[in-house]
């Protein structure tokens, strides 16, 4: 050995390190995924153990099954049941790497991004870095109140709601009461009311056991919506129908109705109404989320890049967007296709074919989306489903939902402990996840009103909703 080679110490030729992601040679063309959903996955399938280096960058280091962390939020799951590590995944794909790394900008003129963990150079860039919770500028709202576009989220939804429950069993105070158990879910769409009959079944199965000190019936729970229907993507029968089953269930539903303002205590409407209300969770929008480098010029309505037929972002020649964050504007789709997990996951496997051909001097058609329908979950035993011609609801749609939910978690393992969740949940409506891991605080700079001069205040408007039903 040299005696200036230190023990422990590795090749540097063969591997940089300064300011350099570090990465396997290769001499193969490589393309550089941002973000592991959906999407992402897909790609990262599609083109596995090809003629290709790939290298997928998150800023998480796994998968996460967005359709159920509502579940998590509401104590039927536990968060390790529906996430996936990527290197678990990608065990055995000899050109794919895994980089655990947030990419802040893009350099297309260098073929460069630039992430918080170092720079790496690419010969095809695609972006899947999907969405977050859009609040529409409004910052009280979203300091106040509750996404659910990350597990985290879920895990803080779960937390506040016990430890509001928990503090409302303390309190002798009964406004203090009612704002700690009401809960406001703002958007109509399957998020907000997949989350809402989960909240109602809790409220009616577990909370009289849970908290035998104040009936369930104190335990409100209002659906917000701004259109004049639920479920807008889906056929009038599965809108009305899931308004049925909401409103059996005891939730309140407020159609053709916005919120203007919270204040972590008092839901303003536009239309006047005032919710007291400690529990928001704002589903009602998203919007896209990528690292700058792109020309606004190039970014469509809902913060979505514009995407050719080919998927290629307009006026960039190697960057494509697969995903939530492309918008492919066409006559048969003005405003992009819906942000959903089939659209995410046709156009992953179409950009890996797409990508196989380039490499193989292959013309390619352009993307065509095939809509398989729809499946939204109201509570145990209840759901809608549009598939196509054929739209259906109640057991079989729930039926349905479950399979189709079930068989795409990523994992064996994670398979079964939802499917022995969802088991014994089914004949017994035990949620046995209800526990507190962590205090949950808001992390919030505005100070709400003192309890005695909100009182007063909620005393005298007759217009706040905080009866029981």
């Amino acid at each position: 050995m040299s005696n200036n080679q230190i023990l422990g110490s590795i090749d540097h030729d063969k591997c940089k390190v300064a300011d350099e992601i570090c990465l396997p040679d290769s001499e193969q063309p490589r393309i550089v995924i941002v973000g592991g959903g959906f999407a992402g996955l897909a790609l990262v399938e599609g083109l596995k153990n090809k003629n290709v280096q790939i290298v997928l960058i998150d800023r998480n280091n796994f998968h996460q099954f967005q359709p159920l962390f509502y579940q998590v939020a509401t104590s039927g799951l536990e968060p390790d049941s529906i996430v996936f590590p990527f290197r678990k995944q990608i065990k055995g794909y000899k050109n794919v790497s895994f980089r655990l790394a947030e990419v802040r900008e893009i350099q297309a003129s260098t073929n460069t991004v630039i992430t918080d963990k170092g720079k790496l150079t690419y010969d095809y860039l695609v972006l899947a870095t999907g969405t977050k919770t859009n609040f529409f500028g409004m910052e009280e709202v979203e300091r106040n109140s509750l996404g659910m576009k990350d597990i985290r989220d879920s895990l803080n939804i779960r937390h506040m709601m016990l430890q509001n429950l928990e503090q409302a069993a303390i309190t002798c105070d009964d406004v203090e009461r009612d704002a700690l158990t009401n809960f406001v879910i703002v958007g109509g769409g399957p998020a907000g009311v997949e989350m809402a009959g989960a909240l109602a079944e809790f409220c009616k199965y577990i909370l009289p056991k849970d908290y035998p000190e104040y009936p369930s019936s104190i335990m409100n729970i209002f659906l917000v919506e701004a259109m004049d229907k639920l479920l807008i993507a889906m056929s009038d029968k599965a809108s009305s129908r899931t308004l049925t089953y909401l409103e059996n269930l005891n939730v309140t539903v407020l159609l053709n109705e916005s919120v203007s303002n919270y204040d972590g205590k008092v839901v303003q409407t536009k239309n006047g109404k005032r919710i007291l209300a400690k529990n928001l969770i704002w589903t009602a929008g998203v919007k896209g989320d990528f690292p700058k480098g792109i020309d606004q010029k190039h970014v469509a309505k809902g913060n979505r890049l514009k995407t050719d037929a080919y998927l290629k972002v307009e006026g960039q020649e190697n960057i494509y967007a697969i995903g939530d964050i492309a918008a492919l504007i066409s006559e048969e789709t003005p405003i992009g296709h819906p942000q959903v997990a089939q659209a995410a996951i046709q156009q992953g496997n179409y950009l890996a074919q797409m990508l196989n051909n380039l490499n193989n001097n292959i013309p390619s058609k352009s993307f065509k989306y095939t809509d398989k329908g729809s499946l939204a979950t109201v509570g145990k035993r209840k759901a809608v489903a549009d598939l196509g011609k054929l739209k259906f609801t109640g057991y079989f749609a729930w039926l349905l939902w479950s399979v189709v939910h079930l068989m795409s978690i990523s994992g064996f393992r994670n398979k079964l402990l939802v499917g022995f969740n969802w088991a014994i949940s089914y004949f017994s409506y035990e949620k046995s996840n209800r526990v507190i891991i962590r205090n949950f605080k808001r992390d919030s700079t505005t100070e709400t009103p003192s309890k005695n001069n909100t009182n007063n205040a909620l005393e005298k408007d007759k217009n706040i909703q905080k009866t029981q039903h």
